[in-house]
């Protein structure tokens, strides 16, 4: 075991010969002390799993402040220790982050339906006020994932299932496509292995077949460029994920045979620049197939993504894919930056996201300017949903609510009848006047009283249009009934 810390702490002087080790040793020996005795179902010490997260951490290059996190992310959920005795150990940062990633794997996701998951994505990504807070999470739910094998088949299918629906498009959304990808290949195995296995063979058997074809290929390429005085960093071929496959071939109806890009060829050149003059050159070697360039430089994907690809066609009737991207796009490919993702909610060019984009402007200089990862992932906070506040029923189920909503709101979100008679309510389990404004995360449990009406006193504070038409329906009703009284 001693040995795998020490793996980890030359991990981390490599990319930051500066860190503060000491604080990664203290939250190790903390650890180590916390979880002695407890057992993985795999039968090994539940230490392993902090040391994993915290080298998946490590391998993404973070801080030691996040890092430390990793190695200390479930003593409050599984030990006796509390998240006051963290921050007196650790530091208020340290301590912030564990309660973060305690708070949402407390979270249950009971139904699988779209808009649900969708609910949770940003319910997640809300929560957090610091970003770091997501990447512990999604470190510790890949180790989860790797090691899924060990747990009966309905927590391994209900992990798969919220892995694929949450988690994985989390990761997409933050860039993090390494992450991702082997979020989906796991959680594909366990939630289809017959499927899995098939076109795992599938694939394998055109993979040796083409073996040949791609070393020849990367030849080719790589001396057409040399020639043409491009400098490369590196010419590499890869084949196509299962789970990517998958998917396409039941999007489209398509077999195998015709996914043009079962292989690609990846080159990693120095400018943007020499990304177009490259990709010229692939033009002139072999017949692009037309309608299958896409320039993702010129216009990024949402999460930050950027390439040049196009598909081409070999001599010899063989179809693949080239993808051409700087060193710089090649790592923000892999492992994302905390940052384009919120295009994706349609929400482009509305004035309420005015502040976004300075802040996104203010990111990106900052990440040119800022060498140190600490620094950069401090300037890093985000609030990404400011206008919805996601509370929570006691079963689990997500109630968005726009800021500023209160236990009435919630209460008529539920039911027109609950709202009425709501008399009391519980946040997080402790009773609290019905004004109180909710705050994302919040559980809330309502208490109602038979016969129950509604004050008008409610549309002082109400925050939804529901709430408001719903009291004045209700009063206006009463007041025609009262003028019908006075009228006999």
């Amino acid at each position: 075991m001693v040995i795998r810390f020490e793996d980890l702490l030359e991990k981390v002087r490599e990319y930051n010969p500066d860190a503060d080790l000491e604080l990664l040793r203290r939250a190790y020996v903390f650890s180590a002390l916390e979880h002695r005795g407890q057992v993985r179902h795999s039968g090994e010490p539940y230490l392993i799993h902090p040391l994993e997260v915290a080298t998946i951490l490590a391998e993404q290059k973070m801080d030691v402040v996040t890092i430390s996190a990793g190695l200390l992310h479930d003593v409050v959920e599984d030990t006796l220790t509390t998240t006051e005795r963290l921050e007196g150990t650790f530091g208020q940062e340290v301590a912030h982050i564990v309660e973060g990633v305690t708070k949402i794997s407390a979270i249950t996701f009971s139904s699988t339906e779209e808009r649900q998951a969708e609910n949770f994505r940003k319910m997640l990504l809300a929560m957090v006020d610091d970003i770091r807070v997501i990447l512990v999470k999604l470190a510790d739910r890949l180790h989860n994932m790797r090691t899924l094998r060990f747990l009966q088949e309905d927590s391994r299918l209900r992990i798969a299932q919220e892995t694929l629906e949450i988690y994985a498009p989390i990761a997409n959304r933050l860039g993090m496509s390494k992450l991702k990808n082997e979020l989906e290949e796991l959680a594909f195995r366990h939630l289809e292995p017959d499927a899995y296995e098939m076109l795992g063979a599938r694939v394998e058997k055109r993979r040796k077949a083409s073996e040949g074809v791609v070393e020849e290929l990367k030849r080719t390429i790589t001396a057409k460029l040399q020639e043409a005085q491009i400098p490369v960093v590196e010419v590499e071929g890869r084949t196509k994920r299962l789970f990517s496959i998958h998917e396409k071939l039941r999007r489209q109806k398509i077999d195998l045979d015709r996914v043009y890009d079962f292989v690609a060829l990846r080159i990693v050149t120095s400018t943007i620049r020499d990304c177009y003059a490259a990709l010229g050159i692939i033009h002139q070697t072999w017949s692009p197939v037309p309608g299958r360039i896409k320039d993702f430089i010129a216009m990024p994907r949402p999460n930050g993504y950027q390439s040049l690809h196009t598909s081409v066609i070999s001599e010899s009737g063989f179809p693949f894919e080239v993808q051409i991207r700087t060193e710089e796009m090649h790592l923000r490919a892999e492992q994302g930056i905390a940052a384009h993702w919120k295009y994706k909610e349609g929400r482009v060019g509305a004035a309420s996201d005015e502040p976004y984009f300075v802040w996104l402007r203010q990111l990106l200089e900052w990440q040119q300017e800022v060498r140190d990862p600490q620094e950069f992932i401090q300037n890093l906070k985000i609030d990404l949903y400011p206008e919805e506040v996601y509370t929570f029923t006691p079963k689990g189920q997500v109630k968005p609510l726009p800021r500023g909503a209160t236990p009435v709101d919630f209460a008529y979100s539920i039911h027109t009848d609950v709202g009425s008679q709501c008399v009391g309510a519980r946040v997080n389990g402790r009773m609290v006047p019905l004004r109180t404004p909710l705050k994302n995360g919040d559980i809330v449990e309502i208490i109602t009283q038979a016969k129950h009406t509604p004050s008008r006193d409610w549309l002082n504070f109400v925050a939804t249009s529901r709430a408001r038409n719903k009291i004045k329906h209700f009063l206006e009703g009463q007041e025609k009934a009262r003028a019908v009284e006075l009228g006999r």
